[in-house]
Order: C-alpha cells, then structure tokens, then sequence
C-alpha cells in the first residue's frame, strides 16, 4: 500500500524501507521490482532493532526533527494510512 500512494506525496515525505529478513541480493533484486522515485530502501537489521521492530510489516513515522510521530504493526487500509501521512505532513 506504502508504494501506491508514496507518488502523492513527493513534495512532503520521503519513505524508507529497511530490509533485514532475506540476504542483501535477494532483497536488492525485490527493491528493484518494487521501489519508485520516493520509495527507497536499505538493508540493515540493525536499523530494526534501533526502532524495536520485532517482525513484518510494521511501519514507523519520523518528523524531520527526528522524533518518533506513530508507528504500528500490520497493514492499513488506504484510507487509514493517508490519515496518518497527512499528519506527518502537516507537522
């Protein structure tokens, strides 16, 4: 769901996905297929632990400031989650 609205927010976010589960060129070759202009991605289970991620999906907001704005488990309908984009925008 991230991938298909990121699009709508090129101006405002910029999103991170953060591999860890799967080897570095299992997840390069999938970044590839699934990742656009505002969606990158990295490789780093460090980076999971640094935010307390214990399993997939999970997704964290981050204020250019740095400060943790929302986060949460599991997958949200479309409309849920441009609630919370929205937020992250307007802060």
């Amino acid at each position: 769901m991230i991938d298909a609205v990121a699009s709508d927010y090129l101006d405002q976010i910029r999103f991170m996905a953060v591999a860890g589960e799967s080897g570095y060129e299992a997840s390069a070759e999938r970044a590839a297929e699934l990742f656009g202009p505002n969606l990158s991605w990295g490789y780093g289970p460090a980076v999971w632990d640094l935010y307390g991620i214990r399993g997939q999906p999970a997704s964290v907001l981050i204020g250019s400031d740095g400060v943790i704005v929302d986060s949460w488990y599991g997958a949200l309908e479309e409309s849920r989650l441009r609630e919370r984009l929205d937020l992250l925008a307007t802060r």
